[in-house]
């Protein structure tokens, strides 16, 4: 069942797993400012009953990044110029940045476990919606790219936090200063991958991930996921205390006493 099909984006649900494909192929799916508002319109139409959401990029490429027309003075017809924006005042700029992260975002919100298929590349823009999901399947022609700096801009689509929770600070500044090229085999071995596939394989190694993922109860999933997602910002004995919390909870769920 196709929910939005629009401005370069289409989620599909087949029962429990969503797939959200960004079909710009053409333009090695570079993104736009109305495919941010269509990926945060699909975060919105998600099926209360999904669990798993695949995020996929049709073509040689999961996403080039940001469309270059949005460097230039005249930008995108009908959006406003970069130009346009940094003329604006402060409260106007930081509202327009964060509604552009908001396509970013829902990706992990705790009821739902999502998953990057990567082939080809993964640039700017398009490394940081990677960054966005849970996790990253990738083919073995990925390359990773963070190439703000060399713009004279910095990654703000909300991928600075999970990088450097994936590989560290060091690891972190030295791939967005520099904007290297992190390939797959070593995007693997940093902890960027969960896995690394033939690119032949790269659609079936994401449904059986996803069909792992829908093995356990759901209300297990979550909390282990928030468990799992606030771990970084508590003490060791806050930790404990939330694992407590938790436990409580599902064990009263399947004694059928839960609220």
């Amino acid at each position: 069942m196709t929910l939005l099909d629009k401005d370069g984006v289409r989620l599909a649900v087949d029962g429990a797993v969503a797939t959200v494909t960004l079909v710009r192929p053409d333009k090695r799916n570079a993104q736009t400012f109305a495919m941010w508002r269509a990926l945060a319109e699909a975060g919105r139409l998600l099926p209360g009953d999904v669990r798993v959401a695949v995020l996929r990029g049709e073509g040689p490429s999961f996403s080039a990044g940001l469309d270059r027309q949005a460097l230039t003075p005249q930008g995108f017809e009908g959006e406003p110029s970069f130009a346009d924006l940094a003329r604006g005042s402060d409260a106007d700029l930081d509202a327009a940045i964060a509604g552009y992260q908001e396509a970013f975002t829902w990706w992990r919100r705790n009821d739902v476990v999502s998953i990057a298929a990567v082939q080809g590349h993964a640039v700017g823009a398009g490394f940081q919606l990677a960054l966005a999901c849970d996790l990253r399947v990738c083919a073995d022609d990925a390359q990773f790219a963070m190439r703000e700096t060399s713009l004279g801009l910095v990654p703000d689509l909300t991928g600075t936090h999970p990088l450097v929770s994936l590989v560290g600070y060091a690891r972190a500044l030295e791939i967005c200063a520099t904007g290297r090229f992190v390939r797959a085999e070593e995007a693997e071995r940093i902890g960027l991958a969960n896995l690394v596939v033939p690119a032949a394989d790269l659609e079936a190694a994401t449904a059986d991930l996803a069909a792992a993922l829908l093995a356990a109860p759901r209300d297990a999933v979550v909390e282990t996921k928030a468990l799992l997602r606030g771990a970084a910002e508590r003490t060791y004995d806050e930790q404990r205390a939330a694992e407590r919390a938790a436990q409580a909870r599902r064990l009263r769920d399947l004694a059928g006493i839960g609220e």
